[in-house]
Order: C-alpha cells, then structure tokens, then sequence
C-alpha cells in the first residue's frame, strides 16, 4: 500500500463508466492506493463481475450520468454508505462517428448528455457534499480529441463534447478552489478499449502507431499513474488542468517518422 503524498488511505472514491476499459482500470487503482471503491455505471450485471474484484469494501450503484436523479440517488448511496466522498472520476463516456452533414440530433444529444451533461450534473452533486467536507478532488476523463480534431472530422460530437469537459474543468476549478476542491482532467490518447475495440489490427492502428512518437497505442495501466497524482495529496495546489497521456501524439507535427 502507497505510503506519504500518494497515499489514498482513508479516501472515498466513485468512478463512473466504471464496469469496463479505462473505469474498471482506474477502479482497481484507487482501491491498491487504498481508498474505498464506489462504481457508478448503467450495465447491472457488468458493474457485479466489477465490484466482485473490488472486493467486500467496494459498492456499486446503477447510475445514468445523464439522469440527474441517477446520480443523486447514487452520490447520495455512496454518503450513506461511507458517510463522505473524497474522489469523483467522471469516467462514463459515448462516441458517435457519423459526419456533421449526417448524425441525428438525437445522437448529437445522446453523447453531449453523457460526456458534458454527466460530468456537469455529478459534479454538481459531488461538489456540495466535498464542500460540506472541506476538499476532495475531481479528476474529468477527457481526449486528445479535445485538444484537437480528428483528421477527417466525422467525430463531431464526441469532439466537441470532449473541448467542453476541458472548458467544464476550467470553470469548476476556479469556482471550487476556495472549498479546498481541485478539478482537473485527463487526456487519454489512443487506447484499445471495449469502446475502440474496431481499431485492434486495423489500417488506423498501423496509422496511428506511426503518428505516435512512443510508437505504440496505450495500454489502460498508463492511465493509473497521472489519476493517482491527480487525486492525491500529491496535486494539492493543481487544478484547472488538462494533462495528456498520449505518448506524445498532441506534441507531435504529425510528420510520419522514417
């Protein structure tokens, strides 16, 4: 168990979007630092194979980040449950590849409420209990592609979503500072995860891995570090950040290297 500044002992953590990819990843993580787990997600039987590794002092609740009674009935379990909340990972996350000129409006609403709205609306609810509190830490699960673009667009409003998390940890962290609250964010770059699953042996694989000076994609693992950083004692006096961990692709002209 982590000793000193990186040390979770004693913390309380939610992660959302928590019963697969990089949420199941980050889950893990905070529980070996030591804090007690909290999963939010919306597939019952995947958040139980999850809460099962966790162990006897994780919990899961069924939450929709979108349904702002969701998220109050599970911030609410987890204060009943561990009677404080140190730790928010906005996690939960949607992606829609459709061009601008042919995503439904639907489909346009679906990914903002799930990337901007959810991380908006558990915040919002997090925040007043980390108030009462005196401090905690919120850590938003942002993209390379809300730093950049896509090279052919089509990710419209995963995109866009994703520039708003960025600007949602801006405004919250100015705003929640005085609390003792720090937001900030992570960029991850490119990941084969459950939702990136298409790209495993693919011609952007082989594209991507070229684009990237690391040479290589990232592995889920790679994340866990900046989070602990990011949601220890360790950040104290860090927030309203946005750290990239992409083996250099945001840094990167983009020139294939020979």
């Amino acid at each position: 168990m982590p000793n000193g500044i990186f040390s979770l002992e004693g913390k309380v953590a939610l992660v959302t979007g928590a019963n697969s990819g990089i949420g199941r990843e980050l889950a893990l993580a905070l529980r070996d630092a030591g804090a007690k787990v909290a999963i939010g997600a919306r597939r019952a039987e995947r958040n139980a194979e999850v809460l099962e590794q966790l162990g006897p002092e994780a919990s899961a609740f069924e939450l929709d980040v979108s349904d702002e009674q969701s998220v109050e009935k599970a911030i609410a379990g987890v204060a009943g449950r561990y009677k404080r909340l140190d730790i928010l990972i906005n996690n939960a996350g949607a992606v829609n590849k459709k061009s601008v000129m042919e995503l439904d409006r639907s489909a346009w609403d679906h990914v903002m409420a799930v990337n901007v709205t959810g991380a908006f609306l558990c915040t919002k609810h997090a925040a007043r209990l980390m108030k009462e509190q005196g401090g905690g830490k919120i850590v938003n699960i942002s993209s390379v592609y809300g730093l950049t673009a896509p090279s052919k667009g089509l990710q419209v409003a995963y995109t866009a979503s994703k520039h708003a998390v960025i600007g949602l940890t801006k405004v919250n962290a100015v705003e929640l500072a005085e609390y003792g609250i720090q937001v900030n964010a992570i960029a991850p770059g490119f990941f084969l995860t459950e939702m990136t699953a298409d790209i495993g042996g693919s011609p952007m694989e082989r594209a991507l891995i070229r684009r990237t000076p690391s040479g290589r994609l990232g592995e889920t693992k790679d994340l866990v570090g900046t989070c602990i950083y990011l949601v220890s004692e360790a950040s104290n006096h860090v927030t309203g950040m946005c750290i990239a961990v992409d083996g250099g692709y945001v840094v990167s002209d983009g020139m294939e290297r020979g």
